[in-house]
């Protein structure tokens, strides 16, 4: 049996955006909206340059269904890049792409192979005698174990098994086509490509069963290198499998611990030293950083009185360690000293104390949560669908008021 290479990749999800993104500069914001699309195009180059003899993508090639045919032109755009390279595309259709959610379609080249959503069918490669088995998603819900449908191997030949799963369940991935190890292993394939879960994980070594993880990693639950794998065979068994890192930007969170800083700029060499890790392993990609400010300190008022400025001083730090790190969210966690109190321009009355009482009051919190739900409502482009709709739960926006009226009331120096 031939020796031969190909790529296995899954979740592509293109025509997704980042989400929860907030950047002033619109050409960043533009290129942070491009990623996904590039992550692919950067796959596409990686195969051909390592001159793979095919491509499997398993399922959520699209991330829903498509408003126009741009992101089907694209995607036409980029495998026929493969087919003039002579390397065929095997597909299925995942939750995200399945037939009733992507209605449109774009004629792609006759060398990229859909495996079908009514029963699993059978590709062959002769010249490498491998042969791939695969069924797609024809609802975006399928709750049915499919790998038990699937064919007995064809003997001799290197058997390859395409299926969008979770398995015996992957949260926060939505339980589709359940199975077990032991269902993929009693098909007696050589290799199974499995795609829905965007974490890279090596199942099993025996057969090899893969999740390949998604190309692009679009939320902050989503960190860390994305891309896909290459697979290589020796003799009809896998001799190695390399990880393909293709994503163009990253998402990544730093902690920052503020007991004993009393000064802004102590806190910032902190995040500076935290963010120098960071910047190395991204090297030139963009990162969209989510910073926690945590433990105890005298300034935790003055931080929340003062967030947009201390938004500005982080965005800054970033930029000083490296060009493209890009604040994507500010959580302020921290709490004061036991026995620290502000100061107040009348001594006599304890205001944080009535503040604390009133922010406690049930009808005040009702109050408050149907003005956010009168906000949110009116946020353009379904901004206010998110949860919380205004980036925090509703206990912090109060305790934030609540912090920012105590400090307001502090004497002038």
């Amino acid at each position: 049996m031939t020796s031969f290479r190909f790529v296995h990749a899954a979740d592509l999800h293109l025509g997704s955006q980042f989400r929860g993104l907030a950047v002033n500069d619109p050409e960043i914001a533009e290129r942070f909206a491009n990623a996904v699309r590039s992550a692919f195009s950067s796959l596409v180059l990686r195969a051909i340059d390592v001159k793979a003899d095919f491509v499997v993508l398993a399922g959520d090639i699209y991330d829903g269904a498509w408003k126009d045919n741009t992101i089907g032109l694209f995607f036409n755009r980029e495998v026929a890049r493969l087919h003039r390279a002579d390397i065929p595309v095997f597909l299925l259709k995942g939750n995200h792409d399945a037939e009733s959610v992507v209605t449109r379609s774009i004629s792609l080249p006759d060398t990229v192979r859909d495996f079908g959503t009514r029963r699993p069918a059978t590709f062959r490669i002769e010249h490498l005698k491998v042969v791939l088995h695969g069924q797609g998603f024809a609802e975006r819900a399928a709750n049915e174990n499919l790998a038990l449908a699937y064919p007995q191997p064809v003997a001799g030949w290197f058997n390859i098994g395409v299926l969008h799963t979770s398995l015996t369940g992957r949260p926060p991935h939505a339980n589709y086509a359940p199975c077990t190890v032991e269902d993929l292993r009693s098909r007696d394939y050589d290799y199974w490509a499995l795609g829905h879960v965007h974490e890279y994980e090596l199942v099993s070594e025996a057969p090899a069963i893969v999740f390949s993880g998604n190309l692009q990693g679009r939320n902050i639950r989503e960190s860390g290198p994305k891309g896909a794998v290459l697979v290589t065979v020796e003799d009809g068994h896998v001799a190695s499998i390399d990880r393909l890192v293709v994503d163009e930007a990253r998402w990544a969170t730093s902690a920052i611990d503020c007991t004993g800083h009393d000064r802004l700029g102590d806190v910032l060499l902190a995040l500076e030293r935290e963010l120098a890790g960071i910047a190395a392993e991204s090297g030139e990609r963009l990162v969209a950083l989510r910073v926690r400010l945590a433990g105890e300190t005298v300034l935790r008022r003055w931080l929340v009185a003062n967030r947009s400025t201390v938004r500005d001083e982080i965005q800054a730090a970033c930029h000083r360690v490296h060009p493209d790190i890009w604040l994507e969210k500010l959580l302020i966690d921290v709490g004061e000293p036991s026995g620290f109190s502000v100061p107040l321009s009348d001594p006599g009355f304890d205001l944080a104390a009535s503040l604390e009482r009133l922010v406690a009051e049930p009808e005040l919190k009702a109050r408050a949560e149907a003005i956010v739900g009168e906000i949110a409502a009116k946020l353009p482009g379904g901004l206010g669908v998110a949860d919380p709709p205004l980036g925090d739960d509703i206990e912090t926006l109060m305790a934030d008021a609540r912090d920012l009226i105590v400090m307001r009331a502090r004497p002038k120096d």
